[in-house]
Parts: structure tokens; C-alpha cells; sequence
């Protein structure tokens, strides 16, 4: 048996008491460990807000509710042993008008960054909103319902389930996918650029453009679709973004100038003059390359394609990230979602209108197809809305540029590989001498 240590003297007892007080503070503080002054990190409301798994269940209830007006279908893809799926919400008040090619379409993307819960509140909000279970504010139901009779409106209500997933774990920073790439970097318009402030816990591009199976979700889904309008969007500020993101330019013509009186409507109505207006590229403060506005413009031809930033607590430590991207208390919290649902309905209402100047030729297939059939003949059949056939290099220079290097990379392999056998053959050849012995 252990011999017990022998008892302390008084004289003993104070300063073995200080010993043990302020032994474990020296060690965190040599350990680096936050200390009382550090900033507090404000955790997931679940009052406020819904969870990746309880959104989509009402979503789903709420199709469930009204199959005449909503349909959900759900696409999967992978990479590389990564996985994803995304649920894809089709309004249209009769669903036997769903492929109608008179319909103008619209194609809504929330929740492509982990950490910005807001955005696919606002989805579930719009989508209550078009089944009449929610409604606006002094806004007239007939008014309302003849505009939308036009309209056939795809909602993405959360695009990275995956990087979700992550912050409802307590990755509250966490922005990017389920194996660390940033979607919204994903795309191939000036993909891989990468700035000098370039941070790949913010930016990691992925291996190569639409290396994430949730970004060739979304490209198929822009190419069968077709929209007229395609909004993405965010959280982190507050803000009214048009092409370009990559370059601190908006484009040129008509369109560009239809976005713009567009947006500016928006300001005033919605967002009381406070959100900034412009190219993501001149107005956010750093170029972006590699994004789904650009694509959708430039690439997918897109007619009015924008970003929009709905909320954002400049206040709020870069580390609480929680409280920067998404608001904590209820008023603001409503005030959000009543607000930009406004917009989007504004959207719906005007957008047909801005369009009317731009004699845009439709560039639709001759009927519906799934998206797999489409893109299987889109290379031989596509035009573009302006009457010309749309070219291999227009719909993926990147892509092309990357099987070139492949091809030159095999063969010059395979030259080489050639020449070494001819010159191991020239070797082991006997030689025979010009003069007989």
C-alpha cells in the first residue's frame, strides 16, 4: 500500500491554494486559449430558424399540399466518391401548363454557401407565398394571381446541403461544400483565377470547373431550363449585383441597362436605398472568378442574371460568423424575409417588362426534354436566343481548353514512347559487317 502524504502545515495552505487557482489560468494562456475577453460566438438560433432536415420537410408538406401548383424533383450526382443531391421546387399555377413555351421562367438558387441560413428561409417564404398559405402585404390576390399565370418559376431552396450539414454541426464559418470547395468559384468563366488575397478556406475553386456535383446539378438544370432570369442568392451584406463579377465592368447593350433600371426599382421598393448597386467585380471590393452569375450570363446566355446579398452585420466580430450572415433577433428577422419575398415578387410582376425591349429570338428546344436527353443533343441542336448557332467554344471555352491539354499532353507521351521504341529497336539489331570474314 502507498504511504499517504504527510498533512499540510497552515503556514502551507495559502499558497498551495493560489498554486491551484492560478496554475490552470497560466496554462491557458501559454496554450493560446480564449480567455473571458474574447468575443462570444452567438450559436444557431433553432426558434428562429428551421434546420437543413426540417426545411426541407415542409417544403416537401408544402408540395404535398398543392400539386397543383408546385412539383419537387430531386437530382443526384457525384465525383469521385463525394455525393450530392438537390431538391428543385417547379411553381406553376397548372402544373398541365409546366411545359408551356409561351411561360416566361425564372430560376432562383439559395443556400449555396453553408453558413448563410437566411436564404433558404426567404425561399420557404416565396414558396408559401406563391401557394397562397402566406401573403403580402397590401397586395391583391387577382393582381397577383394574373401575373403569375404567365410565369413558371424554379426554386433551388438550398443548394449545399452538404456545407450545411457542416454548420448545423458547429462549423458556424464554414461556406463551402461538403469536401471544402466554394461553389460559387466552381463555374468556368475565368475559373482558377486567384487574387492576391486569395484565402482557400474562402475560395478553394475546386480541381477544375464543375469538378463539385453540385455545380453540374445547376449547370444541367440552367441548360434544360432556360431562363429568362436567374437570381443567386447570398448573405454578408446588402447589395444588388449584376455581371461582371470577375471584372470590375458591367456588360455593354441593352440588357446591361435593363438590369440596372431593374435594380434600382428594387432599391427603392425593398431595400429603402440601402443595398449597392453594380458589377459584383466593382462594387463588393475584390474580383470573384468562377461564378454562376457570370456563367449564367455569358455562358448560358441568360438575358438578366444577377446576385443578390440580403442581409449582413458589418458590427459583428469576422469570426461570429453566425451573427454577420444571418439576423438574431425576430424583428429583423421578419423584416428580411418580408422585404426581399417583396422583391422577388416585384421581380415576377416586372421582369417580363424589362425584357420587352431586348426582341430576344427564343432559343428553346422544340419540345421539352429531360435534362440528360436535352444536353445529350445540345452541342448538335441549341441556338443561341439571338439567332445564331451557339458554338462549342461559347458554351464551354474552359472545358475545351482543358481536353486540348490532355489531347497535346497524350501526345506528345505517345511520340515519345514511339521514338524510344524505334530507338531500342535501332540498338538490339545485329550488324553485320560490309566485308564478309
Amino acid at each position: 500500500m502507498a504511504r499517504r502524504p504527510p498533512p499540510l502545515s497552515p503556514s502551507a495552505v495559502l499558497p498551495f491554494l493560489l498554486l491551484q487557482i492560478l496554475l490552470p489560468a497560466c496554462l491557458l494562456v501559454a496554450r493560446g486559449e480564449p480567455n473571458r475577453g474574447a468575443p462570444r460566438l452567438t450559436p444557431i438560433d433553432l426558434d428562429l430558424y428551421h434546420s437543413s432536415a426540417r426545411l426541407m420537410e415542409e417544403i416537401k408538406a408544402l408540395v404535398h399540399r398543392h400539386p397543383d401548383k408546385l412539383t419537387m424533383n430531386n437530382f443526384r450526382s457525384g465525383n469521385r466518391g463525394y455525393r450530392a443531391e438537390l431538391a428543385v421546387v417547379t411553381y406553376c399555377r397548372n402544373v398541365r401548363e409546366i411545359n408551356d413555351k409561351s411561360k416566361f421562367r425564372i430560376l432562383l438558387s439559395f443556400g449555396q454557401h453553408g453558413r448563410e441560413l437566411i436564404t433558404s428561409e426567404v425561399a420557404l417564404r416565396i414558396l408559401s407565398i406563391l401557394t397562397e398559405e402566406q401573403f403580402l402585404p397590401n397586395v391583391d390576390s387577382v393582381s397577383l394571381n394574373s401575373f403569375l399565370d404567365k410565369l413558371i418559376i424554379k426554386v433551388v431552396p438550398m443548394e449545399n446541403v452538404n456545407g450545411r450539414r457542416l454548420v448545423e454541426a458547429g462549423d458556424l464559418c464554414e461556406r463551402r461544400n461538403g469536401r471544402g470547395v466554394d461553389l460559387n468559384r466552381n463555374w468556368s468563366v475565368d475559373w482558377g483565377k486567384k487574387e492576391k488575397d486569395y484565402d482557400p478556406y474562402e475560395e478553394n475553386p475546386g480541381t477544375g470547373p464543375f469538378s463539385e456535383p453540385e455545380s453540374q446539378i445547376m449547370r444541367k438544370l440552367a441548360t434544360s431550363f432556360n431562363p429568362h432570369i436567374w437570381a443567386n442568392v447570398h448573405s454578408g451584406m446588402e447589395a444588388l449585383f449584376m455581371p461582371y463579377d470577375h471584372k470590375n465592368t458591367t456588360p455593354l447593350g441593352l440588357p446591361s441597362t435593363r438590369m440596372t433600371l431593374l435594380l434600382k426599382e428594387l432599391n427603392v421598393l425593398h431595400c429603402q436605398n440601402r443595398c449597392m448597386i453594380g458589377s459584383g467585380g466593382g462594387s463588393v471590393g475584390y474580383l470573384a472568378h468562377g461564378t454562376a452569375t457570370d456563367y449564367m450570363y455569358d455562358i448560358a446566355r441568360v438575358p438578366m442574371a444577377f446576385t443578390f446579398e440580403i442581409y449582413g452585420d458589418g458590427a459583428a466580430s469576422p469570426k461570429d460568423c453566425f451573427k454577420m450572415f444571418n439576423p438574431t433577433d425576430i424583428s429583423t428577422y421578419n423584416r428580411v424575409l418580408s422585404d426581399w419575398s417583396a422583391a422577388f415578387f416585384t421581380i415576377f410582376k416586372h421582369g417580363p417588362r424589362y425584357l420587352d425591349e431586348i426582341h430576344l429570338k427564343d432559343s428553346r428546344p422544340s419540345s421539352w426534354e429531360s435534362m440528360d436527353e436535352y444536353l445529350e443533343g445540345y452541342l448538335m441542336d441549341r441556338s443561341s436566343r439571338y439567332g445564331k448557332k451557339m458554338e462549342v467554344l461559347d458554351f464551354g471555352m474552359q472545358e475545351i481548353r482543358t481536353y486540348f491539354r490532355l489531347f497535346l499532353l497524350s501526345f506528345v507521351l505517345l511520340m515519345f514512347m514511339f521514338c524510344s521504341r524505334i530507338s531500342k529497336s535501332k540498338l538490339s539489331r545485329p550488324v553485320v559487317p560490309s566485308v564478309p570474314v
